[in-house]
């Protein structure tokens, strides 16, 4: 019988240990540790998952987190290593090698090969089956993997800004055997693995566990939530159904005394932009009347609560020495000289148009608004349009089929990514329809230019044309006011749209 007693309380006891072990981790949470897992609020669904094929800010916002590409991105616009852990150039600026970084693992758990490098710029540059997927690589003569650890990328003329070509922005190195799933299925070798895509609900991403820099990540799961609606997000945040969204400044006082506030230059352009292959955008006189009629500080005051900085050009005062200070007070509101070049143009009684807008932010809409009234003066009449966001990305975007939209281009590190939507032969992203000879060639000449003072007289001369022929009306480079769950550190912000969640974590 004192043996069953002993027998018995054994089993108590391994039950009881079981059940406070159960308790102790259940959610996550381990030793009284806050669980590791955030949610973060994004406007609109990703237009692919497939890093080759995602155009839309939004999408990376989300995936780069998954993706890498021999070199990263750093917060100040600077390129760190990355599956390439260092390169070399020849004397005449051609050939670049690339030192591979060792035992770097995919997400299904497969080291990163040269043949999987190799696979990813043949993608890109549709050498096997003729459809390049970037224009980025047009001047790449060859390619070779001479042996396990190097990979080797020869130019047919010098490119000063080749290495931010090797970004996750613009060449995310993916496997050779996930061929034909990398939208469904995408697999990179980020700090975070591809886990499920519910459209129009949230993007699941879990921890990489065999990532290369061991200390990171921190988060064991990020919940990329989908929610368009500003009111909804905000009232998700009070809930604690969501740990991070961006906040319109005006309702920033409903959160700021009990949230972490963060307030992000964001080295976006927002544009007021026209088809200029369409009557009467093709006449550079209606485009620059517009750009003297739109008040550029009614938008600023009334969307951003005065949390922008006004631009002239397609760059942000966030590029430095590339910014070409002044071009923001060219156009001042005019809106004599706006009838008298409508007048000149034909058109001495105004016209009507439309613009088209996307439904994912409401900001777009309120700009469209001002739009609506600031035009109205000098007798154009603006109907508003509201489209969901997908429809904006085929219609418009890539279809080309629109009067007048406004949108902010994100932020690139190169002051090259920036200027380049407006090359004439850049059709992929030229959604303006934009041509000038002269910029043409000075974005063709400074890649070839070495000196960095040429080349910033370069791109400041480039913006000054984009500013003369009015390519868009140029509004502003507006702040993102973030608000966050109090608990939560290492947030950090690039000169482009991206969440990076590697080193963010819950503090106790």
């Amino acid at each position: 019988m004192r043996e069953n007693k002993k027998w018995l309380m054994l089993v108590l006891m391994m039950f009881c240990v079981l059940m406070i072990s159960a308790c102790s981790s259940e959610g996550g949470n381990v030793d009284g540790e806050k669980a590791q897992e955030i949610k973060v609020r994004i406007n609109d669904d990703p237009d692919f998952l497939d890093p080759h094929l995602a155009t839309a800010s939004i999408s990376y916002q989300m995936i780069l987190n998954m993706f890498e590409g021999l070199f990263a991105p750093e917060t100040d616009g600077s390129l760190s290593p990355a599956i390439a852990e260092s390169y070399e150039l020849s004397e005449d600026g051609l050939t670049y090698t690339f030192n591979i970084r060792d035992n770097v693992k995919f997400h299904n758990g497969n080291t990163v090969k040269v043949e999987d490098i190799t696979y990813t710029f043949d993608r890109l540059m549709g050498t096997k089956n003729g459809d390049p997927l970037s224009s980025n690589f047009n001047n790449v003569a060859s390619i070779e993997a001479p042996d396990t650890d190097t990979f080797v990328i020869k130019l047919k003329e010098p490119n000063s800004n080749f290495l931010y070509s090797l970004t996750a922005l613009q060449s995310a190195i993916i496997p050779a055997s996930n061929e034909g799933k990398h939208n469904d299925n995408p697999i990179g070798t980020g700090p975070f693995k591809f886990v499920k895509y519910s459209p129009g609900a949230n993007l699941e991403l879990a921890k990489h566990e065999d990532y290369w820099d061991e200390k990171l990540p921190y988060l064991d799961k990020v919940t990329f939530v989908f929610q368009s609606d500003d009111q909804s997000a905000l009232m998700a945040l009070k809930a604690k159904e969501v740990d991070l969204t961006g906040v319109p400044a005006n309702r920033l006082a409903e959160v700021e005394n009990d949230f972490n506030i963060r307030k992000q230059n964001n080295n976006s352009t927002l544009v007021v932009t026209f088809n200029q292959e369409r009557e009467p955008f093709k006449d550079v006189r209606v485009r620059q009347a517009i750009n003297y009629a739109i008040n550029k500080g009614d938008i600023i005051d009334a969307v951003f609560s005065g949390y922008a900085t006004p631009i002239g050009s397609n760059m942000s005062p966030a590029m430095g020495d590339y910014y070409k200070d002044g071009l923001q007070d060219v156009y001042a509101r005019n809106i004599e000289k706006a009838k008298e070049l409508l007048a000149e143009a034909g058109y001495p009684d105004g016209f009507s148009t439309k613009i088209s807008v996307s439904s994912h932010n409401d900001m777009y809409s309120n700009i469209a608004q001002v739009i609506v009234e600031n035009l109205r003066e000098i007798g154009i009449k603006v109907e508003i349009e509201v489209v969901e966001w997908g429809i904006w990305l085929e219609r418009i975007y890539f279809g080309r089929d629109y009067d007048m939209t406004t949108i902010d281009l994100t932020g690139r590190p190169s002051a090259y990514e920036i200027l380049n939507d407006y090359i004439s032969t850049n059709d992929s992203e030229n959604f303006f329809r934009f041509k000038n000879a002269e910029f043409d060639k000075i974005m063709a000449d400074v890649l070839k230019e070495a000196d960095r003072d040429k080349q910033i007289q370069m791109y400041q001369r480039a913006q000054e044309i984009l500013n003369e022929d009015s390519a868009s009306v140029y509004i502003a480079d507006y702040q993102v006011l973030w608000a966050s769950d109090k608990e939560i550190e290492g947030l950090k912000s690039y000169p482009f749209w991206f969440h990076d969640m590697s080193e963010v974590r819950f503090t106790e």
